[in-house]
């Protein structure tokens, strides 16, 4: 295993740490409010940063989220690339792949995952009034990501295959306020007409038993990786700022940083964000490499839920009294990071999932 980037990587890396730094800033991100930056994500795609993530792969997009979690980025990074870029280039057709991928890597069409990374609500699918009319969903999700900017969602029905649906038609979205100030959303859809993600299987002479689990479970373990490293960038940016607090606030004549358990503190929170960098690593260098990486993804999953929590916390307690501020940068690290950690699922419940899929020997 090598997780060294490549240069191509390395430099994307770079220039969307310059872009970060530069446009999410505290001020920007406060205006935002639990909305979206549309000049930040003009810029970002402008770049070329969407677009390549097709080239930089998985491994690619990590190191990408990282540096937006270290800034709290009000965009939807990575659920277009997931949900979006990364699921149509592996699943869709060539004519999906046509149709939609430009529209991606230019920013003007916006795809978010109507189903969390643990499986929750799934939608029946009912046939047209024709036989040859398109299959339509109807049902409601509560939670839906950054579904305030997207254009499209992809769901996943009660058989775990996976559509893709315009928000334009049938659909109605409802606006919600989570722990972290994502533009997030209910999805409502009655009789929303969809189109398989791949190949229609009713159309297919000789469809496969299960036609889309498999997109289905490369999709859940894309999404949990992609937002493990969401998380580690998250939990960088906290202790980064927790490191500066400690080594210029002073107490009693000495920085805080002098004191053992402060230093005690930061180095428990420096191994869990590394933890959940190098799990988040392997199972993304895994699917690039085409090797099997749904445990691993778990195994990702599980560090950035449970490590994660701890190391904002952390963060937001080495800077006392000023870590309660909801106005202090910190502040949104701490959001962030407890975010994550719902929409990734509880320790419990993925340790759980873990535990058996390896039982089940998948």
């Amino acid at each position: 295993m090598d997780f060294a980037p490549t240069e191509a990587q390395a430099e994307a890396r770079d220039l969307a740490a310059r872009i970060f730094a530069d446009l999410a800033t505290h001020e920007r991100l406060r205006a935002a409010g639990t909305g979206s930056d549309p000049e930040l994500w003009k810029a970002l795609c402008g770049a070329g940063l969407v677009a390549a993530v097709e080239e930089l792969g998985l491994l690619g997009l990590v190191l990408l989220l990282e540096e937006q979690g270290r800034t709290t980025a009000q965009v939807p990074y990575a659920a277009s690339c997931v949900y979006g870029l990364l699921a149509i280039t592996a699943h869709g057709t060539d004519e999906q792949r046509q149709r939609l991928l430009p529209g991606i890597a230019a920013g003007s069409t916006v795809v978010t995952g109507a189903f969390p990374a643990q499986p929750g609500v799934r939608l029946p699918v009912h046939p047209g009034a024709r036989p040859s009319a398109r299959p339509v969903l109807s049902g409601t999700v509560p939670v839906v990501p950054w579904l305030r900017d997207a254009t499209h969602v992809l769901v996943a029905d009660a058989g775990r295959r996976l559509w893709l649906v315009d928000l334009a038609v049938g659909t109605g979205v409802e606006e919600i306020e989570l722990t972290a100030p994502w533009s997030a959303g209910r999805l409502t859809l009655d009789e929303a007409p969809a189109e398989p993600l791949g190949a229609d299987p009713a159309l297919d002479p000789d469809p496969d038993p299960s036609p889309a689990s498999g997109a289905y479970a490369d999709v859940l373990a894309t999404a949990r990786t992609a937002f493990a490293g969401l998380q580690a960038g998250v939990c960088a940016g906290s202790l980064a700022r927790a490191v500066a607090h400690t080594n210029t606030r002073e107490q009693f004549g000495r920085p805080l940083a002098t004191r053992q358990g402060v230093q005690l503190r930061a180095a428990d929170a420096h191994m869990d964000t590394e933890s959940i960098r190098v799990t988040a690593y392997e199972a993304a260098w895994r699917r690039d490499a085409g090797l099997p990486y749904a445990t691993h993804a778990l195994t990702a999953a599980w560090w950035a839920s449970e490590a994660g929590q701890r190391v904002v916390h952390t963060g937001q307690h080495l800077h006392g009294g000023a870590g309660a501020d909801v106005e202090h940068p910190v502040h949104r690290h701490f959001l962030w990071g407890r975010q994550l950690d719902a929409y990734l699922g509880s320790g419990g419940e993925v340790l759980q999932e873990l535990g058996e899929l390896i039982a089940s020997g998948d």
